[in-house]
């Protein structure tokens, strides 16, 4: 803790003399932020250092296992923050990101180690369908290939989740949010992202077009013409 503590000196010593007129700009335009982005709590994965972002480029939830629970008039952090960040925000991406390695996937993984965690196990129903999907669709997998194809599995499942919300459904409707489904490899150092035409994950590579899971365009189920009302 000494040593976080340390840090935090050095943040006001060094780095925020360096970056006053950035921090002066955000307090007094407020902030907005370029993207949502929705990952995992695993102390390995910081969303503002792999996108090498700077104060007020991100929005940021994290918790356990990148889940997004489907939308309901049940009050929760996730939700409260995904419904800010469309409505009040105007964020015009959302980035759902999972990674490699992780304790959330292998305990979905292996269902008895959550025995004395309760509160996890309730939490991870959210991703049970991604266990199903490896489960019933993947085979011959060793137990590390499982937790891989599950964690990648769980960010389509939390993208579909995400879809339920009310404010993104809206947004979608209108054309004015795109949706991204990306998975870090922390043993490789790459970012993984969904193409939503293929459905499969494609290594991003810088000078080729990025794969998006859902891109922005109006989608409206019904178009019809109301009928002119009879003289």
């Amino acid at each position: 803790m000494n040593e976080l503590i340390g840090r935090v000196f050095s943040f006001e010593k060094t780095v925020f003399p360096n970056q006053s007129d950035l921090f002066s700009k955000l307090v007094r335009d407020g902030q907005s932020p370029k993207a949502l982005m929705i990952s995992c709590a695993d102390s390995r994965v910081a969303p503002e250092h792999i996108m090498q972002a700077v104060p007020g480029d991100l929005f940021v939830c994290r918790n356990a296992g990148n889940i997004v629970p489907p939308f309901s008039q049940a009050n929760g952090g996730v939700s409260s923050t995904v419904e800010y960040a469309v409505m009040a925000l105007g964020v015009r991406d959302i980035i759902v990101c999972g990674h490699s390695d992780c304790g959330a996937m292998k305990a979905l993984s292996k269902p008895e180690s959550l025995a004395k965690m309760p509160n996890v196990a309730a939490w991870l129903r959210h991703s049970h369908a991604a266990e199903a999907v490896v489960t019933s669709g993947y085979h011959d997998l060793n137990a590390d290939e499982r937790v891989h194809a599950i964690a990648l599995e769980n960010v389509v499942v939390q993208i579909a989740h995400l879809r339920t919300h009310a404010s993104v459904a809206a947004g979608i409707a209108r054309g004015d949010l795109s949706l991204h489904g990306w998975f870090v490899d922390i043993h490789a150092g790459q970012v993984l992202a969904l193409d939503g035409e293929t459905g499969s994950f494609e290594t991003v590579r810088e000078g080729t077009p990025l794969p998006v899971a859902l891109a922005a365009g109006q989608r409206l189920a019904a178009r019809f013409a109301w009928p002119e009302a009879a003289e």
